[in-house]
């Protein structure tokens, strides 16, 4: 196998005429975009923006996967329209580059490397970048490495190549706080739901633009957020993801990433596993995980099915949840969590985060930064019925194992130990 090609910012490289993925890693956290432009370096509308929170185009031709310190484009180049002449790749941080590192991309055919190219952070100030682009050349495709910068963050970023944004909700004013000791008892709650109910997310404006950069982050100080009540949810998407790379002394000086990507899978990397308990209005409760092979079903009770486990580690992506958002009213909750089924429990090198994906709603993300000591289970999250909308409400507990959590929340599941 030849080795991969290098690239220079401004050096450009054939590609080949069919699927290729582009892969960007960085050391920190950044918001990934591409953009599929025409001749006059705009896109066509909406839905040729791929970025967090719209994971593909209007055709599904160009795809967002992976996590963000190490994500990719999946970029179907013979299915590009006609009036599609070039295709951009960007980030953007709330950090400026320099603070962010340096940033590695890689060009993929399968799982054979193309090309390489560093970003190197020293001294930049950027806090977006034009990283790259696909473009047409007298009638095949060619990738140039740009790493151009840009004023601004994705707003304007987008803006630039013609994306009408919407305008951000406003802010919550009273986030909500959470005692995390005890399951919630939504028939009791529901008296209170004026008092103890964060203010709603208001539905969408279908005349308004479509794209909505907003990203709701839940911590400590906002710890909850409610999605008002609605006929059909839709089938809402919870996704556990993390860095599969091995972790970094931050410590040591910079080298690049690219010198270990093809190391990073063979010191035996960490599976993480996500789970959920499910407790529906008739009073039955279920358990979701791939340990046992319980993996739920959409259709019929509990409606909530645990998507394929990847016991690689090597599928970016992470692991998925779906919930059946149309039998909302059936369920009473749905209570998330997550554990380290095989390597040593050490959730800061994880870098773990579970984004929960709702039709029509900013994608709502928790991280899994409080893990200490050798506890391998993670109670992440819970979505609560009351009265019909849904309450997120973030938890970030960590314990021995199942039946700890379970003790804790008083879910009174009867435990033993099973295998995959």
């Amino acid at each position: 196998m030849s080795q991969p090609q290098q690239l220079i910012a401004g050096a450009n490289a054939p590609l080949p005429t069919d699927n290729i993925s582009i892969r960007i890693l960085s050391q920190n956290a950044i918001d990934c975009a591409a953009y599929r432009l025409t001749t006059d370096g705009k896109v066509r509308g909406d839905g040729d923006m791929i970025f967090y929170g719209q994971t593909r185009s209007d055709d599904a031709s160009v795809s967002f996967r992976g996590h963000d310190s190490d994500g990719f484009f999946d970029i179907d180049l013979s299915a590009q329209p006609a009036n599609i002449e070039k295709i951009a790749l960007a980030f953007s941080s709330a950090q400026t580059l320099a603070q962010v590192g340096d940033v590695d991309i890689q060009v993929l055919q399968g799982s054979q490397v193309l090309m390489t190219c560093q970003l190197t952070a020293t001294g930049r100030n950027e806090k977006a970048i034009i990283l790259a682009e696909c473009y047409r050349r007298q009638g095949s495709w060619k990738f140039r490495f740009i790493a151009q910068g840009f004023e601004g963050g994705l707003k304007p970023l987008s803006e630039h190549f013609g994306v009408e944004i919407a305008d951000e909700a406003p802010a919550q004013s009273q986030p909500q706080s959470i005692n995390t000791q005890k399951p919630i008892n939504t028939q009791k709650a529901a008296s209170a739901s004026q008092t103890n109910t964060p203010p709603p997310i208001a539905a969408g404006n279908t005349s308004a633009p479509s794209i909505n950069l907003s990203k709701i982050t839940l911590t400590k100080n906002q710890s909850s957020i409610n999605l008002t009540k609605r006929d059909d949810f839709g089938k809402i998407s919870v996704n556990l993801d993390w860095n599969q790379r091995p972790n970094t002394d931050k410590s040591a000086p910079k080298k690049g990433i690219l010198g270990d990507l093809f190391k990073q899978h063979k010191a035996g990397g960490i599976d993480l596993d996500v789970g959920a308990m499910i407790h529906l209005k008739n009073g039955e409760k279920t358990l979701i995980q791939a340990l046992g092979n319980r993996f739920g079903s959409l259709t019929s009770a509990p409606y909530v099915c645990l998507r394929a486990d990847d016991r690689t580690g090597q599928v970016s992506g992470g692991e998925w949840l779906d919930i059946n958002g149309q039998q909302w009213s059936q369920i009473e909750e749905v209570f998330i969590f997550a554990f380290i089924y095989e390597g040593a429990p050490n959730w800061a090198q994880t870098d773990g985060v579970v984004t929960i994906h709702v039709l029509e709603q900013p994608p709502i993300e928790t991280r899994l930064t409080e893990g200490t000591g050798n506890l391998p289970m993670c109670a992440i999250a819970r979505l609560v019925n009351q009265n019909g909308s849904i309450n997120v409400e973030r938890i970030n507990e960590y314990f021995k194992g199942h039946q700890e959590m379970d003790k804790a929340f008083n879910w009174g599941f009867s435990w033993k130990r099973g295998s995959k």
